[in-house]
């Protein structure tokens, strides 16, 4: 599938976000295993900022469950389509970035 098209989804969060008292980011990644979305993967990052929050640093003195994750995942768009619905109800108050990318090397299928 070199060079063909497809939809790369970034869901920008919280580490203390949640779905149903449980971790957000993990609730999301198990929807989209349940759904057979081709790939998916959350960085948990050193510094940053979702919304108009304060930067948040992974040093010890503000570690507190509170630093940013970034989670992404690719397929093609018909199955970004029929699940980005529900990921919108989950993340609701997060932002959700949505883009076309290019394969360029390895398979979806």
């Amino acid at each position: 599938m070199t060079n063909d098209m497809a939809v790369q989804v970034t869901i920008y969060l919280n580490e203390s976000d949640r779905w149903r008292h449980r971790p957000l980011y993990l609730e999301l990644l198990n929807y989209l295993r349940a759904e057979n979305v081709y790939g998916a993967a959350v960085f948990h990052a050193v510094a940053g900022f979702v919304g108009r929050s304060r930067v948040k640093t992974a040093s010890l003195v503000d570690a507190g469950g509170s630093l940013p994750l970034v989670l992404t995942f690719v397929d093609i768009d018909e199955h970004v389509q029929r699940v980005l619905p529900r990921l919108k109800e989950m993340a609701a108050h997060r932002l959700i970035v949505r883009e076309n990318v290019v394969v360029e090397q390895g398979s979806l299928e």
